[in-house]
């Protein structure tokens, strides 16, 4: 079975035998029908799961609603048109529950059947369990069953039950098929127990309720107070506060209950695999929760209320807050580079990659280039409410387009612990809310990051404003919350910017790769050109700007061709060919042209003229930066006005594509996304507009008293 398990649902790998009970909800259809293609769904997955060795014991529900609808048919048909004009008496409970007991059955013994499976049937009431003996014999008739790999079904036997009538006594041992299938978890030793529902989980309100979450993880000191249960179910018996309260008693009594949506058809299958579906009770929730300080919305919203607060600060207020961040950090570099140099050796010792190890380490050097930024960015221009134009709609009628945040961002970035501080900055400096989630071998240097840079918010503002996350369970809540948080940014590897962009509603910005190219065009001055192709790839290969493949013109190889490699071989680069380049110099072929080394590695390829390299760049580039090294004017010309990269130099290193290194005082990401933000991602990336309108007590009254002049006014006025 394919996994991808979630560490709060770990124990799932030692289960063996599964209680799971199927709602009416989920066996018949709103008008009052066998779901069918439910039913076989389930049947499908229990057939999985019997395959795969476990041990499967069925609680369904349903019984009573088919045969009231069976029952309600024959009446009718029996009926004259006289019976029909008089009140018609509501159906015995007991007698549908008879009728559809029996038909119930039969279908689950066809659906079997033709999975070839073989099903029992147990019909049980509250009194039977009073009998030490029926309890003794039942363990023994479902362990036997089970060992024969047949499927036991159990309902309680509403037809012969003393219970006043179905769905209006809840007192005895057992009230309903949820408590059932939690007694008969306890009894029969069962190791997990699933209740299917109409819904996804508990949520902390009505599911219909667009403010109620999806509670993960029942946490009973936390939860019972906090929870609004919404209408019962359409059909059962108590809906959702009956599965709680059986869902809560089998958890505490030491056996894990999962409630889910048996609308899906592989949600059993996804619960044994150990995926973060529905809502776990389990008797170590409190330690299994991942939101024990604080939920993710939570965080989001605290984030949004604290950027409110922000955002009406003075400009020089907000100037000062950076200010003191770069203080802080240039006071604390001792403390960040000891806990920083754990974080390194603990990824040594893991055997990560020296790419990745190089983007871990903080040097003196990189931690007063950070200082240096944020004081850049404290001294920029104020970037919050600049008009950026001004029309006069009418007579007395003032339009404004003005720069304005985005709102709450959500960074997900992986080994660079100095992006933490380089975001942070930029998010206060454009007045945005700020959840950050970074790698674990990061995780010390985060910590500390950011409790040096929270601790100078203003209480005014609240050191919420920047929340880290710590938790990579909490990233598939936050990426749900489209409704709290603007933007998404993952800065890492093409596999998370990937996984991302598939999870979420939330807009996304970022590159997934950094292939970048340098084309050596045949009238190069080759001196130049060796010197920006070394320091593209060597300066610094773990870089998302280091150049990764070498582009040169066919007339170079018998001229400057074999320099260029020689100083690429000198400095340790290993070389990788593309098909002409490969039988050239003998070296191997790259597994793809679509390839990030981050590494001392690149790939070569010849190519026939400026045209070529464009159409190479469009076929296997990512977007990012690309150049030219010429001096044909025409033929940089063509070259920066065809490649469709979010940076095109000429006669330049691409490690210059950098916020930094643009003046921006330092960068979010880097963005290959076509909306919004391009390249270097600064503060006017972080912003937004809005439109302010001055008027004068105009109304539309259908235009008749407007007379509309749409001039435009000059924005200093």
């Amino acid at each position: 079975m394919a996994s991808t398990m979630d560490s709060s649902r770990a124990f799932v790998k030692d289960v063996k035998r599964i209680v799971v009970k199927v709602g009416t909800a989920v066996v018949t259809r709103s008008d009052g029908r066998l779901a069918l293609g439910r039913l076989g769904a389930l049947c499908e997955q229990i057939k999985e799961l019997n395959s795969q060795g476990y041990e499967v014991i069925l609680v369904s529900s349903g019984a009573v609603g088919l045969g009231r609808q069976r029952l309600r048919y024959r009446r009718l048909i029996n009926s004259s048109f006289a019976d029909l004009q008089k009140p018609q008496i509501e159906l015995d409970g007991k007698a549908c529950a008879a009728v559809g007991q029996n038909s119930i059955m039969a279908l689950y013994d066809t659906l079997f059947s033709e999975l070839d499976l073989t099903s029992a049937q147990l019909l049980v009431t509250d009194n039977d369990f009073r009998d030490k003996e029926f309890r003794s014999q039942l363990s023994e008739t479902v362990k036997s069953l089970l060992s024969l790999r047949v499927i036991p079904v159990f309902n309680e036997n509403d037809a012969v039950s003393t219970r006043k009538a179905p769905y209006e006594d809840s007192s005895g041992i057992f009230w309903d098929n949820d408590s059932l299938a939690a007694l008969l978890a306890l009894e029969l030793k069962a190791d997990l127990l699933i209740l299917l529902s109409d819904v996804e989980g508990l949520y902390s309100g009505p599911p219909s309720d667009p403010q109620s979450k999806l509670i993960d993880t029942y946490v009973k000191e936390r939860h019972q107070g906090e929870i609004t249960f919404g209408d019962k179910s359409r059909v059962g018996r108590g809906g959702m506060t009956a599965k709680v309260k059986a869902a809560v008693n089998a958890a505490y009594a030491g056996i894990p209950v999962v409630i889910t949506s048996g609308y899906s058809d592989e949600n059993i299958l996804k619960v044994l695999q150990g995926e973060r579906i529905g809502t776990l009770f389990h008797q170590d929730a409190h330690i299994l929760d991942p939101f024990n300080e604080v939920g993710a919305r939570e965080m989001a919203v605290a984030a949004r209320e604290s950027s409110r607060r922000l955002q009406a600060m003075s400009s020089e207020d907000r100037k000062k807050i950076l200010l003191d961040i770069a203080d802080a950090l240039e006071a604390n570099e001792e403390l960040i580079i000891e806990e920083n140099e754990a974080d390194v050796a603990a990824a040594e010792q893991e055997g990560y990659e020296k790419p990745l190890l190089s983007r871990l380490a903080l040097k003196s050097g990189k931690i007063s280039s950070l200082v240096n930024s944020v004081r850049v960015l404290a001294n920029m221009e104020e970037p919050i409410g600049h008009i950026l134009k001004k029309t006069q709609l009418a007579d007395g009628l003032l339009l404004e387009k003005t720069s304005c945040p985005l709102g709450v961002l959500l960074i997900v970035f992986e080994s660079r612990p100095d992006a933490l501080v380089q975001i942070a900055a930029l998010a206060i400096r454009s007045g945005n809310g700020l959840l950050l989630k970074g790698g674990k071998e990061a995780k010390r240097s985060n910590a500390i990051l950011h409790k040096i840079i929270t601790e100078v918010i203003p209480e005014n503002v609240g050191e919420r404003l920047i929340g880290l996350v710590t938790s990579r369970e909490e990233i598939p809540d936050l990426l749900k919350l489209d409704d709290v948080i603007d933007l998404v940014i993952p800065r890492g590897s093409n596999r998370l910017v990937s996984q991302i962009k598939e999870s979420t509603k939330i807009p996304v910005l970022g590159h997934a790769d950094g292939i970048c190219h340098i084309y050596v065009d045949k009238s190069a001055d080759m001196d130049m050109a060796k010197q920006i192709v070394l320091d593209a790839k060597v300066d610094y290969p773990a870089a998302c700007n280091a150049m990764e493949t070498l582009l040169i013109h066919q007339d170079l190889v018998p001229t400057g061709f074999n320099e260029l490699i020689d100083n690429l071989r000198s400095e340790g680069v290993t070389l990788y060919g593309g098909p002409r380049a490969s039988s050239l110099l003998n070296i191997p072929e790259p597994n793809s042209f679509h390839h990030e080394y981050n590494s001392m590695a690149c790939t070569i390829e010849i190519v026939d003229d400026v045209h070529a390299a464009i159409g190479h760049i469009h076929q296997h580039g990512s977007g990012h930066t690309d150049c030219i090294i010429t001096n044909d004017s025409e033929a940089a010309e063509i070259f920066l006005r065809q490649v469709d990269s979010a940076a095109v130099f000429h006669n330049a290193s691409t490690r210059f594509c950098d916020g930094a290194r643009f003046g921006l005082g330092a960068e979010v990401g880097i963005s290959t996304s076509r909306i919004h933000a391009r390249g270097p991602v600064g503060v006017e990336g972080l912003l937004t507009t809005r439109w302010i309108l001055k008027g004068s007590g105009q109304v539309v009254d259908g235009d008749k008293g407007v007379e509309y002049i749409h001039e435009d006014v000059n924005i200093e006025s």
